[in-house]
C-alpha cells in the first residue's frame, strides 16, 4: 500500500482476467482513482473513475516528455481516456523490497527525479494559474509509481495529481507517502520503508514544516484514500519529523 493513485501494474505483471463487453481490454489494474486496461503488449488504456476530462494530464506528461523527463508516451482519447505506454519491469518498491535496488540508490533516484521535474520550465497553458515560486510538482512520487523499465529504465508514471505547487510541498508529500507504510504496524516492508524515508529526507533537499504540514493536510482531505490511509497520516508527519529531527 502506497497510494490509490498508484500506476505499479503499467508494467504489466499484474494478471488480466477476460474482458467485459463494455471494457477495452482485459484489467491491468484496478485502482480508487483510475483503471487500466491493456489494449496489447505495447499499450494500455487509463480511465478516470470519476469521468473527468483527462486531457490536462495527456499535455502535461507530453511536455515533459518533450523536456526529457522519463515519463511514458501518452495521447488522450477524450473524456476520462488516456492511452499510454505499456511499461515492462518491476516498480522500484518492487526493486526495494526484494533488495535488488539498494535503500541509498532508490532514495537518490526519487530525489533525482523530483529535482529533474522542478527543474523544467512551467508549461505556457499554466501560467494562467502561476505563483512565484511554483515549478511543476507530482505530488505523489513514490517507490510504486516508479516503473523500472526494460526499455527506457526508471520511468516516472502517476500523473493524476501533477500541476504547479510549491517544490518544497512536493517532497514532503513523497516524505508522507513513505513513512505511512513505515508508520503502519501491519505493513511487511514497513522496516524497509523507514530506511528509505531516512536515505531520503538525507538525499533530498530539505523541507520546512510548514509544508509537511501542508502535504499531511492535502492527504487527509484526499477523496481517493484506501480504507486505513487516512488514520496513518498523523503518525507518518511525526515520524518524518522525527527522522528530520535526527538528521539535524
Amino acid at each position: 500500500m502506497l497510494s490509490a493513485r498508484s500506476d505499479a501494474d503499467l508494467h504489466g505483471a499484474s494478471h488480466e482476467p477476460g474482458v467485459e463487453p463494455d471494457e477495452p481490454g482485459p484489467v491491468v489494474d484496478a485502482g480508487s482513482f483510475a483503471i487500466l486496461y491493456a489494449l496489447g503488449d505495447e499499450r494500455v488504456l487509463r480511465r478516470y473513475r470519476s469521468g473527468a476530462d483527462a486531457g490536462h494530464e495527456a499535455r502535461l506528461v507530453s511536455y515533459l516528455a518533450e523536456h526529457g523527463l522519463p515519463v511514458p508516451w501518452v495521447v488522450h482519447r477524450g473524456g476520462p481516456d488516456l492511452e499510454m505506454e505499456r511499461l515492462h519491469g518491476p516498480t522500484l518498491l518492487q526493486g526495494l523490497a526484494s533488495g535488488e535496488v539498494p535503500i541509498n540508490e532508490g532514495a537518490r533516484l526519487m530525489a533525482d527525479l523530483h529535482a529533474r521535474l522542478h527543474a523544467i520550465e512551467v508549461p505556457p497553458d499554466l501560467m494562467a494559474v502561476y505563483r512565484p515560486g511554483f515549478v511543476v510538482v507530482h505530488l505523489d512520487l513514490h517507490p510504486g509509481n516508479v516503473v523500472l523499465s526494460e526499455e527506457k529504465g526508471p520511468v516516472l508514471v502517476g500523473w493524476g495529481s501533477a500541476g504547479l505547487g510549491s517544490p518544497a510541498v512536493d517532497l514532503a508529500t513523497t516524505a508522507l507517502l513513505v513513512a505511512e507504510v513505515a508508520s503502519d504496524e501491519g505493513e511487511e516492508h514497513a522496516r524497509v520503508a523507514r530506511a528509505v524515508l531516512a536515505a531520503f529526507l538525507h538525499e533530498a533537499p530539505s523541507f520546512p514544516d510548514v509544508a509537511l504540514h501542508s502535504a499531511a493536510t492535502r492527504r487527509i482531505s484526499d477523496p481517493w484514500l484506501v480504507p486505513g490511509e487516512r488514520e496513518l497520516i498523523p503518525s507518518a508527519a511525526r515520524l518524518v519529523r522525527r527522522l528530520i529531527g535526527v538528521a539535524r
